[in-house]
This record gives structure tokens, sequence and C-alpha cells, in this order.
């Protein structure tokens, strides 16, 4: 995304948002972008979890994928997750 810009072309971007947000500003909408990052990253690992059909616990899945797919008549006893949950 930045490849095609030199370290001047950063600099002027850098100069005109500092000019047009100001200095008292910038630290406040930092923070902000920081949380909201960090918000969104834990949202999309809650949901490829919860796709995944894992769960907090590290063995609560019971038998291993690796162990399920190296036996001869491999049994899924669980349950399917809702979608709700």
């Amino acid at each position: 995304m930045l490849g095609n810009l030199g370290p001047w072309e950063i600099i002027l971007i850098l100069v005109v948002v500092l000019l047009v947000f100001g200095a008292k500003r910038l630290p406040e909408m930092g923070a902000a972008m920081g949380k909201g990052i960090k918000e969104f990253k834990a949202n999309i690992k809650e949901v490829k979890d919860s796709i995944e059909g894992v769960d907090d616990a590290p063995g609560a899945r019971g038998i291993s994928e690796r162990s399920r797919m190296d036996s001869p008549n491999p049994v899924d006893d669980r349950e399917p997750k809702k979608l709700s949950e």
C-alpha cells in the first residue's frame, strides 16, 4: 500500500494531517484507532473460533482432530454447534 510512496510524500501527508487536525487532537485519534483495531481483531478471532467450533478450554473438544483422522473409524459424537450461541 505504501510501496509507491517515498519518504518525502509520507512526510508531506503527515504535515497536512497535523495542520488539519492539530497537535492536540492527534494523540486522541491515535488512541481511538488503536482501540478500534484491537476490538476488530478480537471480534475477528471470536468469529473465526465460533466458525471452527473451538472452545476456550484446551481439552474441551475431546478427541483431537489428528487422532480422529488416524483412527480407522472416526466417530464424531459432538453435537453440532448452533450459530445463535
